[in-house]
């Protein structure tokens, strides 16, 4: 029998096309309820037979999230830390990998005691229990589970017989919202139920019946349809929640509430919530108008390689970036306009780095491998040289330290070990406690992730910045500065304003205000502790220099 507790469970699932946005409608719904005076927290359910999102590619999968203990997660998972403002842990997401593999690892132990271990119920039951343990771990009142992929794929299927198999067992404590899209046909030039209401269908094929349907499309939802919706999918008209595509994700939680979705919700699962927190909403309405009405913009590029998929642009694989670059725009009443620029263009047409003068700032964000790194080094010197403000995260830090390396110190074959093992000069090398890894190809959930601290220098920019001596920020990486080039680099006037507590491993590299208005770059990810309504000081400190070079 699954155990009870006074958690009450919120399933969020999608219909008719992947991408649908069940994750800005789970972090939303936390956001209201939270502003209910409610205790939320919410889990992601990826339904691959990957252990964790850590070995996907960017342009495949979005981008790679990690938690504070290092947990490499979907990129949902930023949107529930910046939306909620709290920060998860690893039993707050899984995936079919990993919830498959607790499941074998506790057979071979023998913790069925003898029994036949089963897909039906035992790996359901394992889901059930990560479920519960995350809300005791967060002393939640309400948990909110998205269930990753589109209703009627075979992935799924398991995922929502543990949410049917907690319904039956506490039917007033859990309920479902299910995000379908209704689409208007061009040519047809109306909006049409039919998906949709196949959609329920299939899902109420699983046992379950929605107790929500928001029902997103291109515009607002009329009357007519939501009459139809409530007659063919089972439920009251006012249960259908018209979500027309707005310009910002930051405008669903506003209008969710316009459509009085916490109070429905509340009486859906018999809780008693408190009046809206006035003050609270108004600090995220303000923030979300922003979206609209900066005074002026910014043009910031982004040079990486991970925006093509097919004849498509996906930027999604550097979304704690872009957010980011936004928190910071935002609190300086300023737009940010942001351009997409492939590292591979400039190793292509290195005559390209001269359109870079018509940004106010470049940022060069994560990645690995050799390819784009040779454009990537260009656009790191012309910024340099040039003095435009220049961020580079990450990889970005080591390609600030290549380049320098390289045009500085002449030693023009520096490189990474990562692309070049055979260098005479590898100024970014390998990590020690990485190395016996690689050999083994040890790959997943081995490289150093999550929380460390950084001690920074006094009178740099870094320091000024966070306005601390010491900082707390989450890492994903297997390379490093070489210990043996740190005295060169730093005599040459390169400073390493950030440091591990041991002294050992670079965290933040920068030239001096006098020499450069801003060029830093962070071995670590400043990005994922960015949050809308507390923009992260390097990116406010990047985009302040944007805004008086411009």
């Amino acid at each position: 029998m699954i155990s009870k507790n006074n958690c009450k469970y919120i399933f969020v699932v999608g219909g008719v096309i992947s991408g649908v946005g069940k994750g800005i409608t789970t972090s939303s719904i936390g956001l209201i309820l939270k502003n209910r005076g409610l205790r939320v927290t919410a889990l992601k359910i990826d339904p691959y037979i990957n252990v964790d999102a850590g070995t996907m590619n960017p342009t495949e999968h979005g981008e790679v999230f990690v938690l504070k203990d290092g947990d490499e997660t979907d990129q949902d998972m930023g949107n529930y830390e910046r939306f909620l403002e709290i920060d998860l842990t690893r039993i707050n997401y899984m995936t079919t990998g990993r919830v498959y593999q607790t499941v074998i690892n506790q057979e071979r132990n023998l913790e069925y005691k003898g029994k036949c271990v089963e897909v039906v119920p035992h790996i359901p039951m394992e889901v059930i229990k990560r479920i519960k343990e995350a809300g005791i771990v967060a002393n939640a009142e309400v948990v909110i589970i998205e269930i990753g992929g589109t209703i009627g794929e075979y992935q799924n299927m398991l995922f929502l017989e543990a949410a049917r198999m907690m319904k039956l067992e506490s039917p007033k404590d859990v309920s479902f919202v299910m995000v379908s899209y209704l689409p208007t046909p061009g040519k047809v030039g109306e909006m049409k139920t039919k998906p949709t209401q196949h959609a329920v269908r299939v899902l109420n094929g699983s046992g379950i019946q929605p107790d929500i349907l928001i029902a997103r499309g291109e515009t607002k939802l009329d009357e007519k349809r939501k009459e139809k919706l409530s007659l063919f999918c089972n439920m009251p008209p006012d249960r259908v929640v018209s979500a027309p595509d707005v310009d910002s994700v930051y405008d669903i939680p506003i209008n969710f509430e316009s459509e009085n979705l916490s109070s429905k919700l509340c009486d859906i699962l018999g809780m008693v919530c408190q009046k809206p927190d006035s003050k609270r909403w108004s600090k995220w309405k303000s923030f979300a108008k922003h979206a609209h009405n900066g005074k002026e913009t910014i043009n910031i590029a982004i040079v990486g390689k991970y925006f093509e998929t097919g004849d498509f642009v996906l930027s999604d694989s550097y979304l704690s970036v872009i957010e980011a670059i936004k928190y910071s725009s935002y609190a300086q009443n300023k737009k940010p306009i942001i351009s997409w620029l492939n590292a591979v263009d400039f190793e292509k047409s290195p005559e390209l780095v001269k359109t870079l003068k018509k940004y106010d700032g470049i940022i060069v964000p994560g990645g690995f491998g050799s390819r784009g790194v040779e454009g990537k080094l260009k656009v790191v010197e012309y910024a340099r040289k040039n003095k435009i403000p220049y961020f580079g995260l990450c990889y970005g830090m080591q390609m600030m330290v290549i380049e320098y390396a390289r045009n500085v110190l002449g030693m023009t074959d520096a490189n990474t070990r990562e692309v070049n093992p055979k260098s005479k000069n590898i100024v970014i090398d390998v990590m020690e406690s990485q190395k016996d890894i690689i050999d083994k190809k040890s790959y997943g959930g081995t490289m150093r992730l999550g929380e460390y601290k950084a001690n920074l220098r006094e009178g740099s920019l870094a320091r000024s910045a966070y306005g601390s001596k010491e900082v707390i920020e989450r890492h994903r990486h297997r390379y490093e500065v070489s210990s043996d080039y740190i005295e060169k680099i730093e005599k040459a006037g390169l400073v390493f304003s950030g440091k591990s507590p041991d002294g050992t491993l670079m965290e933040i590299a920068e030239l001096p205000k006098s020499v450069h208005p801003f060029f830093l770059g962070t071995q670590f990810h400043p990005e994922f502790l960015a949050r809308p309504l507390s923009p992260h000081p390097l990116f406010t400190a990047f985009m302040k220099a944007c805004i008086k070079s411009k």
